[in-house]
């Protein structure tokens, strides 16, 4: 009897989703065959809610390995160096270093981080190829909304790799062909067309009381617009293009503004008081909570993971954790993306941001013993960090979880209302001064002075405003290869290994464009399909 791809129903976190079991020998290493077949599957809504929920689950699995994206955001910018033990291998700061002369345990550094994001691919597109298959009951609009749940999760992925990779292999079915690598204008068009099919098939349901319990992590249209704000900036940024191309054309500077200018007006999101109160370890008895109103979307997690197949957890954030430390709230973790000193001093005193993204060991007193530490520079991210009660038992454990490595539970919130009015104000909004000003305001408080918005100004608002939110690196390449290095580059930095004082230096190569390494099996399995980047 034929199987269908992608489909084991499981009960996780009290809801049934759909997840992988196992791996292929594909060089995109997608999902493998299963138990429900296409006779039984793929008839019913109950069926699409099962299989839509199936697709969201690849997307809360893409960061379940080593490095995660936003770990590897922070490291690759100029806010982090790689950190992490001192007798641990050197994959941070090869990521950090840019170091093209890998050691062949490294060459497979990105492996899992691809084949994650494919497989969730393959659900997204496995569930758009069997969707015209289902009753829908004449229920047109939960149709659209599913469809555009599926392409916009495509999107979120395809952006990811394409940023990272730039040259990777496009595939709008599932299949485990070997696949070339298309052109990315190809890539993009894909996104700005799934992208657009989400803000223009979603319904505008606005953020109100009680809004979070229903659409809290879901795809909704104004997550698809302003993602759709921020692959536009992205693209015609780093490729130096005019608009963002579609399958039927192309997205304009205006079209990108109008979206998020929609976001603004009419989905009811807007920035929360206290800067500090969006993430539980700046202020732990007055955290906002998941789906507070600045949310446009989020990566969910729970403290459910354990080794036997449940991956519901947050498992990168514990790399970003203070070295064998808890001290309350923060707990510990590996000691990655240590913060650099330059960054920290780059906050004004006044700034309410500073203190909510950086763990200051000095300032804070904070007991810590560096000797097993690499890269010890004083500073560690507070924004997405493990915590702990103030008996230093860990709040993951507490929960029910396994252990506090998989047992992490705090959301990543992918798309923040900050963002979307710093991007509508890049973007030329004739509200462009007041988008600035409500930002700097937040977070500056009684010492907030106005200063005329300059193209400079935004840049240095966006680096503070979205510090260690998975930004970063990627707005330093758009803004062009020669700023990224003059951003990036470092001599003979003092930092701290092992307790001792060594130098730290870091040579961002323009000519590599920015983009990471393929992994070496992927082109091996590909059997000379895919070309390795520039460099590498």
């Amino acid at each position: 009897m034929k199987r269908v791809n992608n489909i084991k129903v499981l009960l996780l976190s009290g809801a049934l989703m759909l997840s992988t079991v196992g791996c292929s020998d594909s060089f995109l290493d997608q999902e493998p065959l299963n138990e429900k077949t296409e006779s039984n599957f793929y008839k019913t809504k109950e069926d699409a809610a099962l299989a839509i929920n199936g697709v969201y689950d690849g997307l809360q699995r893409i960061w379940e390995d080593y490095p995660a994206f936003p770990f590897i955001s922070s490291v690759l910018s100029d806010n982090a160096f790689g950190g992490t033990g001192a007798s641990d291998g050197f994959a941070a700061q090869m990521m950090d270093e840019f170091d093209k002369n890998r050691s062949t345990a490294d060459l497979n550094l990105y492996e899992n981080l691809w084949a994650d994001y494919y497989a969730a691919i393959y659900r997204a597109n496995k569930y758009l190829q069997e969707e015209g298959n289902i009753d829908w009951e004449g229920d047109d609009a939960l149709r659209a909304q599913y469809q555009s749940e599926a392409r916009f999760v495509r999107a979120f992925c395809y952006f990811d790799l394409a940023r990272m990779f730039g040259n990777i292999p496009l595939l709008e079915e599932p299949t485990t062909d070997n696949v070339p690598q298309a052109d990315p204008a190809e890539v993009y068009s894909l996104i700005g067309s799934d992208l657009q099919f989400a803000a223009e098939n979603l319904s505008a349901t606005a953020y109100s009381a009680g809004w979070a319990a229903q659409n809290d992590g879901r795809v909704t249209k104004w997550a698809a617009e302003s993602l759709l704000g921020r692959v536009f900036l992205y693209y015609t940024g780093y490729y130096n293009q005019a608009s963002l191309p579609t399958k039927d054309g192309s997205i304009s500077d205006a079209q990108a503004l109008q979206y998020l200018e929609d976001v603004i007006t009419n989905s009811g999101h807007d920035l929360v008081a206290d800067y500090t109160t969006l993430w539980p370890a700046a202020n732990p008895d007055n955290y906002a909570g998941e789906g507070n109103i600045e949310t446009v979307f989020a990566l969910k997690y729970t403290y459910t993971s354990d080794y036997n197949g449940n991956m519901d957890g947050n498992h990168w954030m514990v790399m970003n954790g203070m070295r064998n430390t808890n001290s309350y709230p923060y707990g510990q973790g590996w000691g990655g993306a240590t913060v650099t000193e330059d960054f920290y001093n780059t906050f004004s005193a006044d700034d309410a941001r500073k203190f909510a993204s950086i763990i200051a060991i000095e300032d804070e007193a904070i007991d810590i013993d560096i000797s097993t530490q690499r890269e010890y520079t004083g500073f560690y991210i507070k924004k997405y960090t493990p915590m702990v009660d103030e008996d230093g038992n860990s709040t993951a454990v507490n929960q029910g979880g396994v252990n506090f490595q998989i047992g992490q539970y705090q959301d990543f919130v992918s798309i923040r209302f900050a963002d979307v009015l710093l991007m509508a104000a890049e973007l030329g909004s004739a509200n462009a001064q007041t988008y600035f000003n409500r930002v700097r305001e937040r977070a500056l408080g009684a010492a907030y002075t106005e200063l005329p918005l300059t193209e400079e100004r935004l840049r240095e608002e966006r680096r503070l405003e979205l510090a260690f939110e998975g930004i970063r690196y990627w707005d330093l390449l758009r803004y062009g290869l020669d700023v990224a290095a003059n951003a990036i580059n470092v001599t003979d930095v003092e930092v701290f290994n092992a307790g001792q004082v060594v130098s730290k230096s870091i040579t961002f190569d323009a000519s590599m464009e920015g983009l990471q390494q393929i992994p070496y099996n992927q082109i091996n399995l590909s059997n000379g399909t895919l070309q390795q980047n520039t460099g590498w």
